[in-house]
């Protein structure tokens, strides 16, 4: 699907979809879902409506979901208030957009130098990491479980080539959560910006760069017009993991079969829109460059030591904001170096090892 088609749609907004069109009978329930995605987005957007999909199937109907893409009900930086208050009864999106009223919930999307979707999964069902998002995500009543997953994203795409970590001094970039503080710890100037504004942004040189999310979702939004130089697993965003917010109050008088029905269809859909990138990305990347010309670079020993410093700053003025970002921070790193230490020496080793052998990266 091209690029202009879909953010059209976007634009002009097509209305809400009725997934589930049941007589108002006795025993229905009502699901509006808002996303921060635009409709028909290629990767997080049709992911999303997978989602608001899969719910009404696995229900029989029994919830009567509308989904409402960015900009069609509320915009796409609103949804969190917009469920918070009752006004609809989730959302689905990336809860590091939300730094700016808790700094911790960037550990439930990503955060610089963090833990890959294996290891967040990990901490999330296995290691306590849900139980504090439901703390977190509780303070401004909201409940939130795991989505949606892209893997390891892209460093972001670049008009210029970035060989010491004094490039990034005066360079405007797109880039949402601490993965932006970092950047501005190393005299960037950053924006968070929804996705479907990215394009025109770059094209018009308000910013300067941008990341995304990897070559599958990147290829549709056509940034190489403007930025050709493409670099590969950045700082910011190891894992991506997406969240479902639901009104706390709503879910809380959820049957349990209700709540087993959306913790179902949100298990599948984290699993499907995480293996979906994984078995397009190769494929996408060499449609970079053999049609477009891209040029694929990775980040020096010299930009990982910047981004370093820089990460290390803004973890300590997190931990610096209340009790509750301290005792997440705590939880996080330390099952990060346990979980890190077993990749390393399993899986890690042997990836090395095999690539090798075989000739591979």
């Amino acid at each position: 699907m091209e690029r202009r088609r879909f953010l059209k749609g976007a634009a002009l907004g097509a209305g809400a979809t009725a997934l589930a069109t049941p007589a108002v009978a006795q025993g229905t329930k009502q699901l509006t879902i808002v996303s921060t995605w635009p409709r028909d987005f290629p990767g997080l957007g049709t992911s999303a409506q997978r989602l608001a999909e899969r719910i009404s199937e696995i229900s029989d109907g029994h919830f009567n979901v509308e989904y409402f893409a960015a900009g069609e009900r509320v915009g796409a930086f609103d949804v969190f208030d917009e469920v918070a208050s009752g006004n609809s009864e989730a959302y689905i999106g990336a809860d590091y957009y939300w730094i700016g009223k808790h700094p911790a919930f960037g550990y439930f999307t990503s955060v610089p130098f963090g833990m890959t979707t294996a290891e967040w999964n990990a901490w999330i069902k296995y290691r306590g990491g849900q139980e504090l998002w439901d703390e977190l995500a509780g303070e401004f009543g909201l409940k939130t479980i795991p989505c949606g997953a892209t893997g390891t994203q892209a460093g972001g795409w670049f008009n210029s080539e970035i060989e010491s970590p004094d490039d990034f001094r005066g360079l405007k970039m797109r880039i949402p959560g601490q993965g932006a503080e970092v950047i501005a710890k190393m005299g960037g100037s950053t924006v968070s910006l929804p996705g479907g504004q990215i394009y025109e942004n770059l094209v018009s040189g308000a910013i300067d760069a941008t990341e995304w999310v990897g070559p599958y979702n990147d290829y549709f939004m056509k940034f190489y017009e403007s930025a050709q130089y493409y670099y590969t697993g950045g700082m910011h965003e190891p894992g991506g993991g997406l969240g479902f917010g639901m009104n706390r109050a709503w879910y809380d008088g959820l049957t349990d079969w209700e709540k087993a029905v959306i913790v179902a269809a949100c298990n599948e859909e984290h699993a499907n829109s995480y293996d979906e990138a994984q078995a397009l990305n190769g494929e996408y990347l060499q449609r970079l460059v053999n049609e477009q010309g891209v040029k694929v670079r990775n980040f020096n020993d010299d930009v990982w030591d910047g981004f370093g410093e820089g990460a290390k700053e803004v973890f300590e003025e997190l931990r610096d904001h209340s009790a509750l970002a301290a005792k997440i921070d705590d939880a996080f790193q330390t099952n990060l170096r346990e979980l890190g230490d077993m990749m390393a020496q399993f899986e890690i080793t042997f990836v090395n090892q095999r690539n090798r052998v075989l000739g591979l990266g």
